[in-house]
C-alpha cells in the first residue's frame, strides 16, 4: 500500500529556459541558484545528499557524484510562468494559449462589473506588488470601504481588504461573483482575496487568503478518484484544482505548517496521493524580492528532510519539485520562467537524469508509484 507525495517549493526554479525573455524576463534568472549567491552560500546538507546540487550551481551545495535521488531539471511545455498553469501541467492538463494578463489594469467593463458585486469602485485597478499596494491605498481603503483592485504579470484578479473594514465571508462572496463573472476573453486564471489587517505604516496580510481557480479539465486527481485513490491537499492545491479529485483538503499558516500536516498525513494514510504547497517561497520571499528570507526558508526545509524520510514506508515515492521562478534576486516582483527540480526519492538508485521535457513527469511517477 504506497503513498506518492508531491511537495511543491512554490517559485523554486533552477535556471532560466531558453524562451525566458519572452515572457519578459531578464538574463540569467536562477531562483534557487541566485539566492545562494545573494547570501554567500547555502547550508542544505540533505537536499545535497539527494542531489539538488547536481541541477544548478547552487553555492555550498556541491554535485554529488552518486545522488540518492533520481533529479532532473523539467523544462516546461505549457504557455505561462504562473502557479495554475505549472501545477497543471504537473498533473497533465498543457496550457497551449496563456491566460490573459492585464498590464495596464482591468478593462472598464470589469471594473464596472466588479463595483457592481461589491457597491463600491474599486481602489487601484494596476499591477502591483500585494504588499506595496496595501502600504499605498491601505488608510484610504480603511477610511472608504472602496476594495483594492491589483493584478501582476500573471494572470490573477486579486482583492485587498482589510479583516476589520471587510467581513471575511463578504470578502470571500465577492471573489466568488467576481470568479463567476470573469469568462472569455477576461477568463482569469485566478481570483484572489487578500486580507490584511494593521494600521497605515504597518499593515500585514493574513493567513485567510482564498484562491478561486478556473475549473480545469479532467486531469491526475481525477483520474486517481475514479481509481479509488484519495488525493490529499495541504495548502493551496485544492483551490488550484477547484477541489476536483481532492478526498481532503487542509489549509495552512505558512510553510512550517504545510510540512507538519505532511507528516501527519504521512502518520495516518495507508494509500494515497499527498500533494503539498509550500506558498511562502513565492509570496513571503520571492516576490517580496527577500533573498535571506528564501535563503532561510531552504535550509528551514532541508532540516526536515530526515523526518520526511523517516516516516517512508516501502513502496512510497516523495518528489521536491517547483510549479515555476520567482528570483528574489531579479528586478521587478513577478514570476520568472525557469526550469524546474525533479526531486524523486524511492528506493530505486539515485540517478542524474538531465533534463527531462514537461512538468507532467511529476503525474506520471506518481502514476506509477499508485498503480494497482
Amino acid at each position: 500500500m504506497a503513498r506518492a507525495v508531491t511537495i511543491v517549493l512554490d517559485s523554486g526554479g533552477v535556471g532560466a529556459l531558453p524562451d525566458a525573455a519572452e515572457y519578459g524576463d531578464a538574463p540569467g534568472a536562477n531562483t534557487i541558484g541566485n539566492t545562494s549567491r545573494g547570501v554567500g552560500g547555502l547550508s542544505l546538507p540533505n537536499f545535497q545528499r539527494l542531489g539538488l546540487g547536481n541541477l544548478t550551481n547552487v553555492e555550498g551545495v556541491p554535485k554529488n557524484a552518486a545522488p540518492r535521488a533520481r533529479v532532473a531539471r523539467l523544462r516546461e511545455r505549457s504557455r505561462g510562468k504562473d502557479t495554475i498553469t505549472g501545477h497543471w501541467e504537473m498533473a497533465g492538463i498543457i496550457t497551449a494559449v496563456p491566460f490573459p494578463t492585464y498590464p495596464h489594469g482591468f478593462p472598464p467593463d470589469v471594473v464596472e462589473e466588479f463595483t457592481r458585486i461589491a457597491g463600491k469602485a474599486p481602489l487601484g485597478n494596476k499591477t502591483a506588488s500585494g504588499t506595496e499596494i496595501i502600504d499605498e491605498l491601505g488608510a484610504e481603503h480603511m477610511a472608504s470601504g472602496r476594495p483594492i483592485l491589483y493584478t501582476s504579470a500573471d494572470s490573477v484578479f486579486q482583492v485587498a481588504t482589510h479583516e476589520n473594514v471587510v467581513p471575511l465571508e463578504t470578502l470571500y462572496d465577492w471573489c466568488e461573483r467576481a470568479r463567476a463573472m470573469l469568462v472569455p476573453p477576461n477568463g482569469v486564471n485566478r481570483v484572489i482575496a487578500r486580507p490584511f489587517i494593521g494600521s497605515p505604516g504597518a499593515f500585514s496580510r493574513t493567513p485567510n487568503r482564498r484562491d478561486y481557480a478556473i475549473e480545469p479539465p479532467p486531469c491526475l486527481l481525477d483520474e486517481l478518484a475514479a481509481r479509488g485513490i484519495g488525493v490529499h491537499a495541504v495548502g493551496k492545491i485544492s483551490d488550484i484544482f477547484c477541489g476536483h479529485g481532492v478526498a481532503t483538503s487542509v489549509r495552512i499558516k505558512d510553510n512550517r505548517d504545510a510540512m507538519e500536516r505532511t507528516f501527519d498525513l504521512m502518520e495516518r494514510v495507508e494509500h494515497g496521493f499527498i500533494f503539498t504547497n509550500l506558498n511562502d517561497f513565492d509570496s513571503k520571499y520571492g516576490h517580496r524580492r527577500n533573498v535571506r528570507g528564501y535563503a532561510d526558508a531552504l535550509q528551514e526545509l532541508d532540516s526536515l528532510v530526515p523526518r520526511l524520510e523517516s516516516l517512508m514506508r516501502p513502496g512510497d515515492e516523495i518528489i521536491f519539485t517547483a510549479d515555476h521562478g520567482c528570483d528574489p534576486t531579479a528586478p521587478g516582483s513577478d514570476h520568472t520562467r525557469e526550469y524546474v527540480p525533479f526531486v524523486h526519492l524511492s528506493a530505486r538508485e539515485g540517478k542524474e537524469l538531465s533534463i527531462l521535457e514537461g512538468l507532467d513527469n511529476v503525474g506520471d511517477a506518481v502514476r506509477e508509484a499508485l498503480k494497482a
